[in-house]
């Protein structure tokens, strides 16, 4: 039996998307506590799929692209950046590993780097000031006084990702 208020996990298809939102079969889920309750209730599956644990409830949900994504950059006040991600932590932004995916898509590693997280946008264009560029066309973060350079995720460019 379901718990009061939980019936949208076993009622429709539970998606978590590119664009940072949670959907109810194609519905996007608007109420933010419920979108944090999810993006804090995400685990993984041994064969790598995700669902949400909630309590004693359970549901396979889909995961478009990555479990987390970066909302926003905070500044650390040490010249770097804190990110806060979708289920509300804030982790700090490693910039060594850093990766560009298809698209021109940022990730970062998080959860002790077991995870990626996909960059929102306005995380994107707010590192982005940061963004340099040598003579040979490559892509530079300098955080620190330090260069750090932009590598290319492992599938980037590989059709399906």
């Amino acid at each position: 039996m379901p718990r009061a208020g939980f019936y949208t996990v076993e009622s429709g298809k539970i998606s978590f998307r590119r664009d940072g939102n949670w959907y109810s079969d194609d519905e996007r889920i608007d109420n933010p506590r419920i979108a944090l309750l999810f993006s804090q209730s995400i685990k993984r599956n041994p064969d790598g799929s995700y669902y949400l644990q909630v309590a004693e409830e359970r549901a396979s949900i889909a995961v478009e692209d990555t479990p987390y994504v970066v909302r926003a950059l905070e500044d650390d006040e040490l010249g770097g950046f804190a990110m806060i991600l979708n289920d509300d932590t804030r982790e700090p932004l490693d910039p060594a590993a850093l990766e560009i995916g298809d698209d021109n898509v940022l990730y970062a590693r998080v959860k002790g780097g077991i995870d990626r997280a996909r960059f929102l946008r306005s995380a994107y264009y707010h590192l982005s000031e940061r963004f340099e560029s040598d003579e040979a066309g490559r892509f530079y973060v300098n955080l620190r006084g330090k260069r750090y350079p932009l590598k290319s995720a492992p599938n980037a460019g590989v059709s399906g990702n």
